[in-house]
């Protein structure tokens, strides 16, 4: 295997997988938010609970549409850069793939296409019960993702034919307890990402003296409520995470330790099993993407205590500028520990791409350096240009706030009705209840 290839593929894994999980991050935990807030909306009939829902389920709906191009990347990649890993372990990642690939691209794109077209024309309660759809059909497919993930990093319930791996305990792949501890790691972290992320758009307004003074009030609030125990879970299934590593990935846990004594020792059995090579990861990036993690797990441990009580004055919330400051500057730290925290995991386990049982320039497909270039430049122009394209959307959309809102805007023709035919007033000529909200000043 010609070397650069090697570290031309993995580069471009990293990029590609690293780019996409940023838009999942945020995708899983606005979408979680958005369901609660038209929930309780639904119940309520109040117009700021329903602008609420239009506001950051435009927000989530933008970032979605977005990702779901990156996820496409990553469908090909395997098929193209990683063909050893296909032919060798396909009869078990195969399933899970596919699975995920139905869930995400034909269910949940489903019932998000009811929900977004769905305002003012499907019941209320089936129009709830949609976007709760699309939630369930988000973590389902975050699950099937990480048990291929789980397989990668302790595989489990396999068996081997002519070379080949083939799925022996369909039950075992599906409990792997290193898929069941990330899937509950994203999932809290995704919660985190999407408080920190409302935390800090509501800050922006509060910080400009909005005239929409309650509804980001509001929605710093539940932002700052969220992430306190969002971090807590995270950081527990996380902990588990390091205490079952010695197990697992004992190397890594070595590294990740810097215990000079125990990598000898591991290396020396990893040698003894598998052969002479270098079983040792990078250290730098291992430990590095460690501590990146685990020191922004710090700050944000502060920001949400601190948070905590600041948040239960109401003045402080409206008139704190120097914590709508902080709040700002802290929206990229739950991007940047969940980044480093797949790097930790993922660079910690090579030279394996399946723990123990293949290698990952096994598993690369046999490229020359120039198809490689091409491959790394086409597809990381293509994400830069995406995530610049996502952040320009999110942050016009954010910084215009809760005004004419396309999402929900009933667009019927209400002219014989007494409305002007423009889409600007409701059934009977009445104003759109979550058009309009008194705006009242400090």
């Amino acid at each position: 295997m010609n070397q650069d290839v090697l570290d031309l593929a993995r580069l471009q894994f990293a990029l590609t997988a690293g780019g996409h999980f940023l838009f999942v991050a945020l995708t899983l935990g606005l979408a979680t938010v958005v369901a609660v807030l038209q929930t309780r909306a639904t119940f309520s009939r109040k117009p700021l609970d329903a602008r609420m829902v239009r506001f950051w389920g435009q927000l989530y709906v933008i970032n979605y549409a977005v990702g779901i191009v990156t996820g496409l990347v990553m469908e090909f990649q395997f098929g193209m850069t990683w063909s050893g890993l296909t032919h060798e372990a396909g009869n078990i990642l195969g399933a899970s793939l596919a699975v995920e690939t139905i869930v995400a691209f034909f269910v949940e794109s489903t019932f998000l296409g009811l929900w977004i077209f769905g305002w003012n024309r499907l019941n209320r309660w089936a129009h709830l019960a949609a976007i709760w759809i699309v939630v369930l059909t988000a973590y389902v497919s975050a699950y099937w993702i990480l048990v291929s993930n789980g397989f990668l990093n302790h595989p489990v319930g396999y068996g081997s034919e002519n070379g080949e791996l083939v799925l022996d305990d369909p039950v075992a792949v599906l409990t792997n307890t290193s898929a069941l501890l990330a899937f509950g790691h994203i999932v809290a972290g995704a919660l985190l990402t999407a408080g920190f992320f409302m935390a800090g758009v509501s800050a922006y307004h509060l910080f400009r003296r909005s005239p929409e003074w309650e509804f980001f009030g509001r929605s710093l609030r539940i932002g700052v409520f969220l992430s306190a125990p969002a971090l807590m879970v995270t950081a527990v299934f996380g902990g588990v995470q390091f205490a079952v590593l010695d197990a697992f990935q004992p190397m890594k846990s070595a590294v990740f330790s810097g215990k000079t004594a125990e990598i000898a020792r591991v290396q020396a059995e990893l040698t003894e099993r598998f052969g002479p090579g270098d079983y040792v990861p990078s250290e730098a990036w291992t430990r590095g993407g460690a501590l990146v993690m685990l020191i922004c797990f710090a700050l944000m441990m502060y920001l949400c205590f601190a948070g905590m009580i600041l948040a239960a004055f109401r003045k402080v919330v409206f008139r704190f500028r120097l914590w709508h400051l902080v709040l700002m500057a802290g929206v990229p730290l739950p991007y940047l520990a969940m980044i480093s925290g797949w790097v930790f995991r993922e660079s910690g386990r090579q030279p394996w791409v399946v723990y123990g049982l293949l290698k990952t320039e096994d598993a690369v497909s046999d490229l020359s350096p120039g198809t490689m270039r091409l491959s790394l430049t086409v597809f990381t122009t293509v994400f830069v240009l995406l995530a610049v394209l996502n952040a320009w959307l999110l942050t016009r959309h954010a910084r215009r706030g809760p005004v004419d809102a396309g999402l929900g805007r009933d667009e019927r023709p209400t002219a014989g009705e007494g409305g002007n035919g423009d889409g600007t007033t409701g059934e009977g000529g009445t104003p759109d209840a979550a058009d309009t909200l008194p705006a009242p000043r400090y």
